[in-house]
């Protein structure tokens, strides 16, 4: 009789820190220990707070252990699963999880404040079920939604449920996704498609890849749904192939979905045939607009299309086709299940239901929340995340990846939605979230995103093409020292023409970094020019170290440090000192960092 779970993270980012080697040193462990018929090992999806893998959850008191290693694991087996003792040293410290006598206390995974305000629906099954157990996930009311679809309602039934929802699409431009299936059903055509963008090119996002990685099957049961109200037979999932965990799962789920019957032909005995394939991506960030993936997936060079006509008329090989990312349709079995008003009941008014973010950067718990539209910036980052590392100030936070905008501190109780992240500027995108502190230079980050845009640019219309490489030019141009005022006034002449003219979506919102940033933060853009200095200390070229040379007790560790033989002692001892001091060339100064990082005692100092 099994008594015990033992559930080991087996997203990318744990793998990435040891967890497979985690799963065999259980495996290994729990049979030495002849624990083998009571112990069930389980490796799972992400768990969300990536920070702190590799994780290990026993159920049933839900003890989560953090930063485990393989040498962790037999302690973990002898003293928690056989002898019934805690590991202590390995249980995860919250904020406030002390008691007043400082003895550690016990806090499960949902009693985390990482865990409390999450109301996790497109999440729900990642970190709890074998992603690649067919049965785990059905134990989870997996497939009952389509089989509520096929036997009780009507193509239209569930068009109209979906609309009645609110959903909204949450790949970035977040257009009504019932309004998007309604267009597509009624055309007439010989094939019908379905299609799902997990193509997830923005840096820092990885929202859809844990979703493929942790609840496969989710994805799977919606497409059907989808191809049903919509007449469709076909589908396609686009996944870039720099995602091995989340190809290999997706597959396995397809094969074992066909082996029970619920992908093929006549699913449930109603008729309605429906098969799905796996196209995979090259790596291409224009192949996350819909009309370049479909392209994509015909074997052409991903290229987007001119608009209209649109997919829902004239999309994969030239047949009317419905295409959304995988978040969007990881929502709609619990939709059907639950009911249009269950979805409406979170959010806000014209953004329902709720948002996975990717956190990153300057932030203490980087990982995927998932939270309720209208949630508040600064809940996202003090109460979730908890707050900005080292005692730094929260400076900003860059939504929506190449293609968004910043939010500064003095807008950090935003309430995140659609809407309102239109109205300052920036826009939802698919969900990345990238805290940044008082010591990044926000023209050094949208130097950074754009020089992204000009790489990934497909290059089919001019304005993106060569009006996103003069951009990058001009910030270039700044960052180096040499830039002008007027090079700021071209900066947002340019961003302007880019928008207005660029075929695709992709170089319509290329400029929103660069606008966004002269919007809230233009004083950094005017030093930068006018003071010729980085406020952030960032930008090297507009950077000078300097020793302060009664700081400086002459030890020598700079010079030594120093790759370029720029550092040299010189004649002056400080009073209370034995040596002399140090003092750098800034003419072959390169600007490296080697000599703050080495000096213990605060002598040198970048202005």
């Amino acid at each position: 009789m099994i008594r015990a779970h033992v559930l080991v993270c087996g997203g990318t980012g744990c793998t990435s820190s040891g967890s497979n080697g985690i799963q065999e040193a259980f495996k290994s462990n729990i049979d030495a220990f002849g624990l083998a018929d009571e112990v069930k090992l389980v490796q799972t999806g992400c768990f969300g707070l990536c920070a702190l893998g590799p994780v290990v959850i026993v159920y049933p008191d839900g003890t989560f252990y953090s930063r485990v290693t393989p040498d962790d694991v037999k302690e973990i087996v002898e003293e928690h699963l056989l002898k019934g003792r805690v590991v202590d040293r390995l249980v995860y410290s919250d904020t406030g999880s002390e008691t007043d006598d400082k003895v550690k206390e016990i806090v499960s995974l949902g009693e985390t404040s990482f865990y409390k305000s999450q109301n996790r629906v497109v999440l729900r099954n990642c970190g709890v079920i074998d992603p690649e157990q067919i049965d785990e996930y059905i134990a989870m009311d997996g497939y009952a939604a389509l089989g509520k679809v096929l036997t009780e309602m009507t193509p239209e039934d569930v068009i109209k449920v979906v609309t009645d929802s609110g959903l909204r699409g949450r790949g970035g431009g977040g257009f009504p996704t019932g309004r998007k299936w309604a267009l597509c059903a009624p055309n007439k055509a010989p094939q019908k498609y379905v299609v799902c963008n997990a193509d997830e090119g923005d840096p820092g996002a990885f929202m859809d890849r844990s979703i493929l990685e942790g609840d496969p099957h989710s994805l799977i049961e919606a497409m059907i749904i989808c191809g049903y109200a919509v007449g469709a037979t076909k589908g396609y999932v686009y996944v870039r192939a720099e995602y091995p965990i989340a190809v290999n799962r997706l597959q396995i789920a397809i094969d074992q979905a066909k082996e029970y019957g619920l992908l093929g032909k006549n699913i449930f005995d109603s008729g309605f045939d429906f098969d799905l394939e796996i196209r995979l991506g090259a790596g291409a960030f224009v192949c996350g607009e819909e009309t370049a993936l479909m392209t994509s997936i015909e074997g052409n060079r991903g290229e987007p299309r001119p608009r209209p006509p649109y997919p829902a008329v004239k999309g994969l090989y030239n047949s009317p086709t419905v295409e959304n990312n995988v978040e969007t349709f990881a929502n709609i079995p619990q939709i059907i299940l639950k009911g249009a008003d269950w979805f409406t009941s979170m959010g806000t008014e014209r953004s329902k239901g709720t948002k996975v973010f990717a956190l990153g950067g300057k932030i203490e718990h980087t990982g995927l929340v998932e939270i309720p539209m209208g949630t508040t910036l600064r809940h996202i980052i003090y109460d979730i995340g908890g707050g900005i590392p080292n005692g730094k100030k929260f400076k900003a936070a860059q939504t929506g990846g190449p293609s968004g905008g910043c939010i500064p501190a003095s807008l950090i109780d935003t309430e995140v939605d659609y809407d309102n992240l239109t109205a300052i500027g920036c826009m939802m995108g698919s969900g990345g979230l990238i805290v940044m502190d008082e010591d990044t230079c926000m023209v050094d980050m949208a130097k950074f995103f754009l020089d992204f845009t000009v790489d990934e640019s497909c290059g089919k219309c001019t304005p993106c093409r060569v009006g996103t490489k003069r951009l990058l030019e001009l910030l270039d141009k700044i960052t180096e020292g040499k830039g002008t005022l007027e090079d700021i006034d071209k900066l947002e002449e340019l961003c302007n023409y880019i928008k207005a003219n660029s075929l695709c979506g992709l170089g319509q919102t290329a400029p929103n970094p660069v606008l966004a940033t002269l919007k809230f933060f233009r004083e950094e853009y005017i030093a930068h020019v006018v003071d010729k200095k980085c406020p952030a200390g960032v930008c090297k070229s507009l950077l000078s170290f300097e020793v302060d040379k009664d700081k400086c007790i002459g030890c020598g560790k700079c010079a030594k440090n120093c790759p370029v033989d720029a550092i040299t002692r010189t004649d002056y001892v400080a009073p209370g000192h034995k040596l002399a001091s140090f003092a750098i060339d800034t003419s072959k100064c390169i600007k490296c960092g080697a000599c703050i990082a080495g000096c213990k005692f605060g002598a040198i100092s970048k202005k």
